[in-house]
């Protein structure tokens, strides 16, 4: 008897396992299948996202320049809607994004939280521009080979935005007296963001 009951236990659990594997499979499954480069992208476009709008709220209270204030108030506005709109796709797919900046972002923002005034406007503008050189580029990468099509049509989106922004970004720089980069499309350094 107690071979029997051992034997239908185990029958019994070999079932339920036959039943639930697929779907804990499924659950898991949903962030492996988007490729390396879309996972990359993500965590990038998280990480930059979350520092525009730290930057930008650092603007709105630091900066001498109005048009300065101007520009961090819509990188708070425009990247904060960004970073929902990817939030929400992660969440979708199973991928947890961060919800803190890395180490090097937030030195990098301490930096210029130190700064203040003519020289706080002129070393954030730079920063700006640099690192919405980098943006277009790893959008425009995501919007013409993402693998993922909610991550590709996002990068789609969003790009007619970061162009803007760079315009933007120029412009303003030029106004403090900012080293404004790369006008072409090589040679931007990586930022951090």
């Amino acid at each position: 008897m107690t071979q029997k009951t051992n034997t239908m236990a185990a029958l019994a659990v070999a079932g339920l396992l036959a039943v639930l594997a697929p779907a804990f499979a499924a659950q898991n499954d949903t962030k492996g299948s988007l490729s390396q480069q879309d996972q990359k992208f993500a965590l990038d476009a998280a990480k930059g996202g979350m520092m525009e709008v730290e930057l930008g709220q650092l603007a709105t209270q630091k900066a001498a320049s109005q048009a300065v204030k101007d520009f961090g108030q819509r990188m708070v506005t425009d990247h904060g809607k960004a970073n929902q709109q990817l939030q929400q796709i992660a969440s979708q797919k199973g991928m947890s994004l961060p919800q803190m900046l890395p180490t090097d972002m937030r030195q990098e923002r301490e930096k210029m939280a130190a700064a203040s005034g003519a020289e706080f406007d002129r070393m954030y503008m730079s920063h700006m521009v640099k690192d919405h050189e980098k943006d277009v580029k790893e959008f425009e990468k995501q919007a013409e080979k993402g693998n993922d099509p909610a991550l590709r049509s996002f990068a789609q989106q969003t790009l007619p935005v970061l162009r803007q922004h760079l315009e933007l970004a120029r412009t303003v720089a030029s106004q403090v007296g900012a080293h404004h980069g790369d006008h072409g499309d090589h040679g931007s350094k990586k930022s951090g963001s």
